[in-house]
C-alpha cells in the first residue's frame, strides 16, 4: 500500500510540474488518505505484535 501512495504521490508532482492542477490535486490527495490508512495498518500490526511477543514470552 505504501508503494501505491508512493505512486499517487508521483503522479501528483508530474501532473502539478506540467500544469495539470486538478489531476496533481487528486492525486496527492489519494496518496495522503492511503499514506494515513497505511500508517494505521502498521501502527495496529505493531501493537498487536508486541502483545502476541509479550504473552508467549
Amino acid at each position: 500500500m505504501l508503494k501505491w501512495a508512493f505512486a499517487f504521490l508521483v503522479l501528483g508532482l508530474i501532473a502539478g510540474l506540467l500544469g495539470f492542477i486538478g489531476i496533481a490535486g487528486a492525486s496527492i490527495a489519494i496518496a495522503k488518505i492511503l499514506f494515513f490508512i497505511f500508517m494505521v495498518i502498521f501502527v495496529v500490526l505493531a501493537v498487536a505484535g508486541l502483545m502476541l511477543a509479550r504473552r508467549s514470552g
